[in-house]
């Protein structure tokens, strides 16, 4: 079968693609920039991509018209843009507008649930959306999901974050609020049982885990999973902008991210029954099971998406590939070179900087570097990686963002997202054993040209220690 795959580098768009390819369908994948999605990974010939934009219905001429079926899996829960609710509007019209024209005989809507009186402004959007989808000339197919638990997500790091840092946690209110949370495996189950499923079309069904839980419930059974002693005291008194700057600072989300989460923790994510589950013939994993396994494929380095590759810039928005060739005009370069004693080790080492291995040298001066760039709203550090070993164009590592990785050529090429008064590249190549390093600055007025100058003595030692532990690697 012949299916179109919107929102193919999200979360569960690069969990559903592979899962697809499993099943043997031809999957045609929509992405905005085409760096971003490595099609080598998937080893498979069933794969096509289509670069296009939503936002402008005439891009969308290049989906094919033998589509038979379309997952809808775009949202903006971690946008910037605060005419989300405009822009999701418009997406899903101009996406009805050319499918109406395809083949295609089903869509499927992974949406929020809605059973709750007051929704959140991101939850009254998926519900907007549903409507538009609902009135074209296919067969519509919700599944509304709540918390999505798997290794990667942002509701699983969150918890992680919050667990593992706060041995005593005065928490907001609204960790009292019910949830009924589902492991990301059923919900792939769920979008592949109801494909070309006759009695799914011009439906919605409410779908959750096993369990009703609080907030509160999830911290503390994922703390007895990881076998630690959390006490958690709820006030009242948390203001909605007090509670995101508390999970903005604790755990690794954007602002914006904390921002819309905790507008939504306020409602009620409560399931609707239905026979769905009965008639695919799918087991719900309890939430412990759920966090065991995500912890499984943590520990295997099997984590195949995560919350954290989301574009989280304006400029970034624009595509990867305008950033990839650095520019020279206007900026200041600080280039380092060194012989390196293996070059397959030290490639090796590039390919596994940051996250939990470190930067190799004055690891405490990232980390303050991170903790201000926190303070000033930025991304911080605590991004991590999502493989320790693998790196792919687009993934997020600490507060930089991947432009360009390829081993073959032994060239590493990142960008900052983290807080500046310009911009920033950090590039990484190995040649006749030769390391190369080169920072890129494009400062932008006079702040930014001080900074470059305040910054330079901090790279003599840093970058000279890094060039250093990676080219010794043996």
């Amino acid at each position: 079968m012949k299916i179109l795959l919107t929102g193919t580098t999200g979360y569960i768009g690069q969990r559903l693609l592979p899962a697809l390819l499993a099943d043997g369908h031809e999957v045609v994948c929509c992405v905005r920039d085409r760096k971003r999605f490595d099609e080598e990974k998937y080893h498979s010939d069933r794969v096509k991509v289509i670069e296009l934009n939503f936002l402008d219905g005439d891009s969308l001429e290049i989906i094919p018209d033998d589509i038979e079926a379309a997952y809808y899996l775009i949202h903006s829960m971690s946008s910037n843009n605060e005419d989300f609710e405009i822009l999701e509007k418009k997406s899903a019209e101009n996406f009805c507008k050319r499918i109406q024209k395809t083949d295609t005989k089903q869509v499927i809507y992974l949406s929020g649930i809605i059973n709750d009186q007051n929704l959140s402004k991101h939850l009254e959007s998926r519900k907007s959306v549903e409507k538009i989808l609902s009135s074209a000339d296919f067969h519509l197919t919700t599944l509304r999901a709540g918390i999505i638990l798997g290794s990667g997500s942002a509701s699983f790091e969150i918890i992680r974050d919050l667990v593992e840092k706060l041995p005593v946690m005065i928490a907001p209110k609204w960790l009292d609020t019910k949830s009924q949370p589902l492991a990301s495996r059923n919900v792939i189950e769920y979008l592949k049982g109801v494909l070309l499923n006759e009695y799914t079309f011009d439906k919605s069904f409410d779908i959750g885990g096993p369990e009703i839980l609080t907030y509160k419930d999830m911290l503390l059974k994922f703390a007895k999973v990881r076998n630690l002693k959390r006490t958690i005291i709820t006030v009242p008194v948390m203001t909605p902008k007090l509670s995101s700057y508390w999970l903005y600072f604790v755990t690794s989300t954007s602002f914006t991210l904390a921002s819309n989460l905790v507008k939504s923790m306020g409602v009620e994510i409560i399931c609707r029954e239905n026979d769905l589950k009965e008639r695919l013939g799918i087991k719900l994993l309890t939430y412990e099971e759920a966090i065991h396994l995500a912890f499984e494929k943590i520990q295997n380095a099997e984590v195949v998406s995560s919350w954290k590759d989301a574009l989280s810039s304006k400029v970034l928005g624009e595509g990867i590939s305008k950033l990839v060739n650095i520019p020279t005009f206007g900026c200041y370069t600080d280039i380092r070179e060194t012989k390196v004693y293996d070059e397959n080790a030290s490639l090796e080492k590039i390919w596994s900087i940051g996250g939990k291995n470190g930067w190799y040298y004055a690891n405490w001066l990232w980390g303050i570097r991170g903790f201000i760039d926190k303070l000033f709203g930025g991304v911080g550090l605590r991004r991590g990686r999502k493989n320790s070993k693998l790196i792919f164009a687009g993934d997020s590592l600490d507060f930089w963002r991947v432009l360009y990785a390829n081993k073959a050529e032994k060239r590493l090429l990142l960008y900052a997202e983290m807080k500046l008064p310009g911009e920033a590249w950090l590039e990484f190549r190995i040649s006749d054993n030769i390391l190369q390093q080169t920072a890129t600055f494009r400062p932008l007025g006079l702040m930014g040209r001080l900074y470059w100058y305040a910054v330079l003595p901090f790279h003599g030692f840093i970058f000279s220690g890094m060039m250093k532990k990676i080219a010794s690697a043996k």
